[in-house]
């Protein structure tokens, strides 16, 4: 059951050596088709994330950094491979386990915030307490909670629409950890924001990823923030590359304005 897999995946129990990968994919595999042509964004991949890692995935747009993603937090299906969480495959859950995964172990930051702009701060930031079944005035103190860890606690009445772009993209982030997941994924998080913002959106992840013992992985274009991760890897022609390999890649193949322009959800990226 998935009760079960969340217990194995308690960020708080000591693993054993064998079981210090989260996450983990073999031989993970995706096709597409445009008309003709068949279009490979993800050839096989083999990848491991240990748990408490910061991992950066850096590419050009359109590498498949998005698919990737996606198929981490089961909210796309590969071709073939398979993906594991905490020892266990996500092909294997039935449907009512998957979304029980997608709403308790993973968080999810799009590069777009996607906020409800009528509603508030702590409304938004609680939707996903709502959708698990929490009483509305137990979900909006948690919320509230969240978003004084984003520095955002004097706007927790504010509308979403009345916030600037990196207030937006707090309450995003708070809205992604709102359940406690032990997984946070983020989708080019600083894409939309200029520099000082996006410095102040990945000083926050980092803290967040270190104070609550998360596994993070993060797809960027911004080359100077993704250094600052544990340890970075470049997606290109459908394969991943480590390292230093993977930032000689990278400045090849990513233009100099690296923050901007990313590519909206759904797409390869």
């Amino acid at each position: 059951m998935a009760s079960t897999v969340l217990a194995v995946a308690d960020r708080h129990t000591a693993a054993p050596e064998s079981e210090r990968a989260i996450l983990r994919t073999e031989s993970l595999r995706k096709e597409f088709r445009s008309g003709q042509q068949e279009i490979v964004p993800l050839d096989g991949i083999d990848f491991s994330a240990e748990r408490g890692e910061l991992i950066a995935i850096v590419g050009p747009s359109g590498s498949g950094k998005s698919t990737f993603l996606h198929l981490l937090a089961a909210l796309d299906t590969p071709t073939s491979g398979a993906v594991y969480f905490a020892g266990k495959s996500l092909l294997s859950l039935a449907e009512s386990e998957l979304a029980d995964f997608r709403n308790r172990s993973v968080g999810f930051v799009w590069q777009r915030h996607h906020l409800l702009p009528d509603f508030t701060a702590a409304e938004n930031v609680a939707m996903p307490l709502l959708v698990h079944g929490k009483p509305e005035g137990e979900a909006l103190r948690t919320a509230e909670t969240w978003l004084g860890e984003v520095g955002l606690a004097s706007r927790a009445g504010q509308r979403a629409g009345e916030l600037s772009g990196g207030e937006q993209q707090r309450v995003a982030i708070a809205r992604a950890l709102v359940n406690d997941p032990v997984l946070l994924l983020a989708d080019e998080p600083t894409g939309d924001l200029d520099e000082r913002n996006a410095a102040g959106v990945f000083d926050l992840i980092e803290r967040l990823h270190r104070s609550h013992r998360l596994t993070t992985i993060l797809a960027t274009h911004n080359l100077i923030l993704a250094r600052r991760a544990d340890r970075i890897l470049g997606l290109h022609h459908g394969k991943l590359a480590p390292g230093a390999e993977a930032l000689a890649d990278a400045a090849v193949s990513i233009p100099q304005a690296a923050g901007a322009g990313a590519n909206a959800p759904g797409g390869l990226g």
